[in-house]
C-alpha cells in the first residue's frame, strides 16, 4: 500500500508536465500560424490604403469629366450634379488632413479649383453654354494639378 501511495503522485506530476507540454507545443504552433499571416495583413492594409487613395483620385476624375462632357452635350442638371459631386469630393479631400488622398502641394494647388465652384454651378443651373468651356478648362486645371 505504501509504494501505490508514493507513485500516484509521481504519475499526477508526470500527466501536469505532459499537459504542460501540450499547451506550450499548441501555442507555438498557433503562433508559427498566427504571425505569417499577421505579417501579410500589415502588408497588404499598405495595399488596400494605396488602391483606396487611387480610387478617391479616379472617382474625382470621372465626375468632372463627365461634368464636362454632360455640359457639352447640353445635359446641365446632369452635368450640374456630376460638377457638384466632385467639388463636394475635392472639398472634403483637402480638409481631412493626413488620411487624404491628395498630397499638401495638391491641396493648396486644389484651393483656386474650389474657387470656381460657385460660379460654374450657377451656369450649370441656368443652362449657360460658358459653363462647358469653363469645366473644360477646370478638367484640364485638374489634371495638370494631379499629373505635373
Amino acid at each position: 500500500m505504501t509504494e501505490n501511495w508514493h507513485s500516484v503522485p509521481a504519475k499526477t506530476s508526470h500527466r501536469i508536465r505532459s499537459f504542460i507540454i501540450y499547451v506550450v507545443l499548441l501555442v507555438v504552433a498557433f503562433l508559427l500560424g498566427f504571425v505569417p499571416m499577421w505579417i501579410k495583413l500589415r502588408a497588404n492594409a499598405g495595399s488596400l490604403a494605396d488602391a483606396q487613395r487611387q480610387l478617391s483620385l479616379a472617382r474625382m476624375e470621372n465626375s468632372l469629366a463627365s461634368a464636362a462632357i454632360d455640359a457639352r452635350r447640353g445635359d446641365y442638371e446632369t452635368a450640374r450634379l456630376a460638377a457638384s459631386e466632385f467639388f463636394t469630393v475635392l472639398r472634403t479631400e483637402t480638409s481631412r488632413g493626413a488620411d487624404s488622398a491628395l498630397s499638401q502641394a495638391q491641396k493648396d494647388g486644389a484651393q483656386p479649383l474650389l474657387a470656381q465652384r460657385d460660379q460654374i454651378i450657377t451656369l450649370l443651373a441656368r443652362g449657360d453654354v460658358a459653363s462647358a468651356d469653363l469645366l473644360s478648362d477646370l478638367y484640364l486645371s485638374y489634371q495638370k494639378l494631379m499629373n505635373p
